[in-house]
């Protein structure tokens, strides 16, 4: 009897790190971004030369090499030093935790700095255990500089409304007053709380002028100078000229900007317009950002020394330009037929990002505000027009746009099904793998899963909005260790198991999450195929056992001798043995039973095919019905070949079944039919195959045994329900 072989194990699947650190330093340099890995301790052991360009300098790899980083110093955002055991890395390996969006400055051997962007993710295994750490980083210096001169700018913009000489106030469409500033409560002698928030009337002297205002706002108009008289708090007149425009939104007038000019004594109202029109001036020459003005034509009538820089063209020689000259060829119609629109009084104001281009050929991206300055009769004066240089932020957006369709093209490259939610659950992105393992193409919007429908693995129905994503979403954790099934369409069935885990911005608050969906069907069938085989072998070696003793019993009881009970029982032995054999190879599971009789009855006659037919419809036959068939025909092919048609070359055999329909399963019918040989006669006692024969049949399948000793050759006929 042959011993049966142990099943090959299923190959684990390699962990997050060890996938990383299998695929090579070349692969890290399709990333587009610095990156390095670190082991469990620390040590450096893969990174791209994105990383090294930024460290300044050639890490060393492996144990006793760089640890935790290939930077030459660290610092915090306040300068401190951070010593490399305190770093990001470090701390996400001590920790276990993810790192998002922190900040640190990296120092170079040749001693320049720059801001570093880290985003750092300990690597586990299947266990949950920390096999090393990934960290991507990128230099955000230009960042942090433009959102400093952003703050600038917009304290210079506050200082200048807060602060002007000129008594300055927004007014609602409603008439009520929305801010003031300094000048404009120390002219009239009111506090901001008694001032902002009442209706404009309410300081008028007179009442028609007011009106006729705020008709002319409401209609679009700008007023230039215009004369009014304002009620002061002591009680005072104040004679004012007033300069403003309106702010419309979808056609209707949302707010307007008031310059309140003091004019109760001539040369005292001289003397104010002169010190306003000076602080302007300066206000305007001391901005950071660029100011122009221009003509209805686009000639440029007047520049700040920001725009000069900015350009890098002297004041001389912009105002000898028009706007258009020193815009991109691409973007000069989009601004030309908008100014020319608000020249026409068709709009007050546009805003626009476009191209210049320098005298040395270098392309900035500007931000353009435009709004126009007209005459009291509502004719266009000039335009101004507030540039702003985003070169660098919008390089930065572009590296970002550029970084997210790397990452989405790495999902889509992964063989595993691969999406993403918002923080509600609202899918965002999907894999071409989540379409093929869900048997659909989800839409995106839908919630929590990509999947069908869903099942625990105990095949209970489970609600999308009890799924494991929904969990981590809800929870704000990530989940582990849990299987579920996908049903797809189709009615066919998947059992995966999920990676759900959430995702957070910069403040840690939760954006989203992602999931990985890991298809385990073959590590299923494979357990099921396990735990088949360990019963079927337990079930078999007891019946092994009982048939071994029921032929040792049968074969001495049977013998002539000692000799020849050996060789009877040693050939027996055979026969069982090649049986497991047979099945041992289908690793103890279904069988063709075509290939099943060719394999038993070939090796006994040869491979003549003049001389064997065996015919019948393709059937697949358990491991039951297998043993105990590969039994029957062993018996009677050792038989034919001794003593039956086989014995003798003219001597034919035909091995035919047939399968019919019943209530209660499928009818098997097999028939053995012998022709050519030499005269059979009747023998005298049944023997031990005879009785071997009849227990396969009768007793282990249930069935019916009939064999003729019929003088023109022996005849089998064999029956019984498969599939019940």
């Amino acid at each position: 009897m042959s011993n049966i072989e142990e099943l090959p194990r299923e190959t684990l699947a390699p962990s997050e790190y060890e996938s990383l650190f299998s695929i090579g330093e070349n692969a890290l340099e399709a990333i587009p971004g610095a990156v390095y890995l670190c082991d469990r301790d620390g040590w450096l052991v893969r990174y791209n030369s994105e990383a090294a360009g930024l460290w300044g300098r050639t890490p060393i790899l492996g144990e006793n090499g760089d640890r935790f980083c290939g930077s030459h110093r660290l610092f915090l955002m306040d300068g401190t030093p951070l010593a490399l055991d305190q770093c990001p890395t470090a701390q996400a390996l001590s920790a276990g935790v993810t790192a998002r969006n922190q900040e640190v400055i990296i120092q170079r051997q040749d001693g320049s700095r720059f801001v570093a962007l880290m985003n750092i993710r300990a690597l586990r295994d299947r266990h949950g255990v920390i096999q090393g750490a990934i960290n991507c980083f990128q230099d955000v210096s230009a960042h942090h500089a433009v959102a400093a001169e952003l703050r600038r700018k917009s304290a210079d913009l506050e200082d200048f409304f807060e602060n002007s000489a000129v008594g300055l106030h927004i007014v609602s469409g409603d008439g009520v007053i929305l801010r003031a500033n300094k000048a404009e409560l120390a002219l009239l002698g009111y506090s901001a709380d008694e001032y902002i928030g009442r209706h404009i009337a309410e300081f008028h002297a007179d009442e028609p002028v007011i009106g006729d205002i705020l008709t002319k706002l409401s209609s679009g108009d700008c007023l230039e100078s215009y004369p009014a008289r304002l009620k002061a708090k002591d009680g005072s007149i104040k004679h004012v000229t007033i300069t403003s425009n309106g702010r419309f939104e979808a056609g209707k007038l949302f707010n307007t900007r008031c310059f309140t000019i003091d004019v109760t004594c001539m040369h005292a109202a001289e003397a104010a317009r002169q010190e306003s029109d000076n602080r302007l001036a300066a206000t305007y020459e001391a901005a950071t950002i660029g100011i122009a003005e221009a003509d209805a034509n686009g000639q440029l009538l007047r520049v700040n020394d920001a725009l000069c820089n900015m350009l890098g063209r002297p004041r001389e020689e912009l105002l000898a330009m028009s706007f258009l000259d020193y815009t991109h060829p691409e973007c000069a119609s989009e601004d030309a037929a908008s100014y020319a629109r608000q020249v026409a009084g068709e709009m007050d104001s546009y805003v626009l990002r476009k191209r210049a281009v320098k005298p040395d050929g270098q392309v900035l991206y500007l931000d353009v505000h435009s709004s126009s300055v007209r005459d009291a009769a509502g004719q266009f004066r000039y335009g101004v027009r507030v540039i702003q240089d985003v070169t660098a932020a919008r390089r930065m957006e572009m590296q970002v746009r550029e970084s997210e369709r790397h990452m989405r093209n790495l999902l889509e490259a992964l063989p595993a099904a691969v999406y993403t939610t918002d923080a509600q659950g609202r899918i965002t992105f999907y894999n071409r793998a989540a379409v093929e393992l869900s048997g659909r193409t989800p839409e995106l919007g839908d919630m929590w899963c990509v999947t069908w429908k869903l099942f625990n693995t105990d095949e209970t129905p489970l609600p999308h909005d009890q799924c494991p994503m929904a969990v981590a979403l809800k929870e704000n954790r990530p989940i582990r260790g849990v299987e579920a099934i996908a049903e797809r369409p189709d009615g066919t069935r998947v059992p995966f198991a999920p990676y759900p885990t959430p995702l957070h911005d910069a403040e840690g608050n939760l954006v989203g999450a992602i999931n990985m969906l890991v298809d385990i069907t073959e590590r299923k069938q494979a357990e099921n195929r396990q735990k088949t085989l360990i019963d079927e072998l337990n079930h078999r070696v007891k019946n092994t056992l009982a048939t071994v003793q029921s032929l040792a019993v049968q074969t001495a009881r049977d013998a002539e001798d000692a000799k020849d009970g050996y060789k009877r029982f040693e050939a027996r032995l055979l026969a069982l043995s090649r049986a497991h054999d047979l099945l041992t190879r289908r690793h103890w599971g279904n069988t063709p039973l075509d290939s099943l009789a060719q394999e038993v009855l070939m090796p006994v006659f040869g491979s003549d095919p003049t001389r064997i037919v065996v015919e019948g419809p393709s059937i697949d036959i358990g491991t039951r019905v297998a043993l105990n068939l590969t039994m029957t025909l062993n018996e009677l092919a050792i038989n034919a070949l001794k003593y039956g048609a086989m014995s003798v070359e003219s001597g034919t055999l035909s091995v035919t079944w047939q399968l019919q329909a019943q209530p209660d399963g499928t009818l098997f019918t097999l028939d053995w039919r012998e022709r050519g040989g030499p005269l059979v006669l009747q023998p005298e006692r049944e023997g031990l195959g005879s009785r071997l024969m009849k227990r396969c049949i009768e007793r282990d399948l249930g069935g019916k045994f009939a064999l003729t000793f019929a003088p023109e050759g022996v005849r089998c006929h064999l029956s019984f329900l498969i599939g019940a």
